[in-house]
């Protein structure tokens, strides 16, 4: 059982950057993958971006891409998603998630992120 802790939300002005951390406790197993997804009010949730555990390789959502940055450490087993130039349109409930790729079982309460402008 993998449990799913998010922080580092909250209101920052356009083109802000943030920080968010994802904190896990339980294993996590060296083929899972963390994702980031998120979702805007009444709208669908949307993946951000995942990078596999062991290897460290990313993959990004085109609408992050070259603005947000996911990393992770093992030693802490934390995922972060570092988020620059924030626009409004990025405004959501940030979730991260677990498990093995595309199959995400684990699940994090999520943490809101406003970007007023």
């Amino acid at each position: 059982q993998v449990q799913l802790v998010e922080s580092g939300g909250g209101l920052v002005q356009a083109g802000a950057s943030l920080r968010l951390s994802c904190a896990a406790s339980g294993r996590i197993f060296s083929n899972y993958a963390m994702g980031w997804f998120r979702q805007a009010p009444g709208k669908e949730r949307e993946f951000v971006g995942r990078i596999a555990w062991s290897s460290g390789i990313v993959y990004y959502a085109d609408s992050v891409k070259g603005r947000f940055t996911i990393s992770r450490d093992t030693a802490r087993n934390t995922v972060y998603l570092q988020m620059n130039s924030l626009k409004s349109e990025d405004t959501a409930v940030y979730s991260c998630a677990g498990g093995l790729p595309g199959t995400y079982r684990y699940w994090g309460q999520g943490t809101q992120v406003t970007v007023s402008s």
